[in-house]
């Protein structure tokens, strides 16, 4: 048995379980890098496109490099007849149960998706980053009653996201707001979702199979889910409350020692710097739109919650209202995400592939100390 000072934290909380050279976390500092990129500099001044360039190859593209990509990633962004005729026998449900299903069903229509060397599984990283975007898309038009369309090659990825979407081609405000948002979620180091695509790919299982793992961990509402848990706080609250009632109902949450989401995080321990810029995006898109009034009352939460608990908030709490703002349909929010994080999930993988062993912890044995006696059945 390890002394107390040897036994695991729950959770594995602070516990190394790998090297990677993809992503730096500093959560006293409020520090997030890809490949030593600070996430301040990407979101100003880089695509997305760049971003998983960046994730996959461990250094941002030349122009050509880039322009090669784009051209990639417009080849696999259609969703073949198969998938789209599965997307709509599948029962009404959650945005992210069709997003696992769908996923697995790629899988099953690429005649390369068990070929694990390193240009299947990079051209594989490349199809599902599209392919997500476009199911997620898809998925958000139909559930509002429209039908799908093909992606425009001219458009990139965030722009095809919301055309596929609307049926609209973006404002240049609206595509930059959500490709930031897009750039902004694109990795996070070990969370539970990224730990579970490398556990699986150390297994040597399929770049799909490892996805779907993924977006399994994704669902569960202690990892994503958190953004649209704050739509529906401020929507319960109000979009015409009055500040007094703003301030009784988050008051009277942090009194009954209630959660607010989208504030804390499990590494950082200042402000999450992702939420940097969807607080100006969310306020720039409401300027635009006309109605700053789901940033305003997001402005006056974070000020209670900062000023009396000293909660920060992280990631989601601002990119509520922004996608929100953007027209977006809550049961989209989660999916989102992965439609950001899959580059950051193949980026592991491919990481994992590249120098594999088997990831086999072992845990920390609580059970009885000595051997049970087996009694037979009939004297239990």
């Amino acid at each position: 048995m390890p002394t107390d000072e040897a036994k695991p934290k729950a959770g594995l909380e602070d516990v190394v379980a790998a090297t990677s050279a993809i992503c730096y976390l500093d959560g006293d500092r409020g520090v997030l890098a890809y490949f030593g990129y600070d996430i301040h500099d990407l979101a100003r001044g880089a695509s997305f496109e760049e971003v998983c360039y960046l994730l996959w190859h461990g250094r941002l593209p030349n122009r050509a490099e880039l322009g090669d990509l784009q051209s990639q990633l417009a080849a696999e962004r259609a969703l073949s007849e198969p998938v789209l005729r599965l997307m709509k026998q599948l029962p009404a449900s959650d945005g992210m149960d069709m997003l696992r299903t769908l996923t697995s069903a790629l899988g099953q229509y690429d005649p390369q998706a068990g070929d694990n060397s390193p240009q299947a599984n990079y051209r594989k990283a490349v199809r599902l980053t599209a392919q997500i975007a476009s199911i997620v898309a898809t998925y958000g038009r139909m559930k509002a009653g429209g039908g799908p369309i093909q992606p425009d090659p001219a458009l990139g990825h965030a722009a095809n996201f919301l055309y596929l979407l609307s049926g609209d081609r973006p404002s240049a405000l609206a595509t930059r707001a959500f490709d930031i948002a897009l750039v902004l979620h694109a990795d996070h180091e070990l969370n539970a979702s990224t730990f579970a695509a490398r556990v699986a790919a150390a297994t040597l299982t399929d770049l799909y199979s490892a996805t779907v793992g993924a977006i399994g961990a994704l669902k569960g509402p202690l990892h994503g889910g958190a953004n649209a848990d704050v739509m529906r706080l401020l929507i319960e609250i109000g979009q015409d409350a009055p500040a007094e009632k703003i301030d009784e109902a988050i008051r009277g949450k942090l009194a009954r020692k209630v959660k607010i989401p989208g504030f804390g995080h499990r590494v950082y321990r200042t402000e999450d710097p992702r939420a940097t810029h969807l607080r100006r995006m969310s306020k720039e898109l409401g300027e635009k739109a006309g109605n700053t009034r789901w940033f305003e009352m997001s402005r006056r939460i974070e000020t209670l919650a900062t000023g009396e608990k000293k909660l920060h908030p992280n990631v989601d709490f601002y990119s509520a209202s922004t996608y929100y703002t953007l027209g977006i349909d809550i049961d989209l929010f989660t999916p989102i995400f992965a439609v950001s994080r899959i580059s950051g999930w193949t980026a592991h993988c491919l990481e994992q592939y590249a120098n594999n062993r088997l990831i086999r912890p072992r845990t920390d044995y609580i059970g009885p100390q000595h051997p049970q006696p087996l009694q037979p059945l009939d004297q239990r």
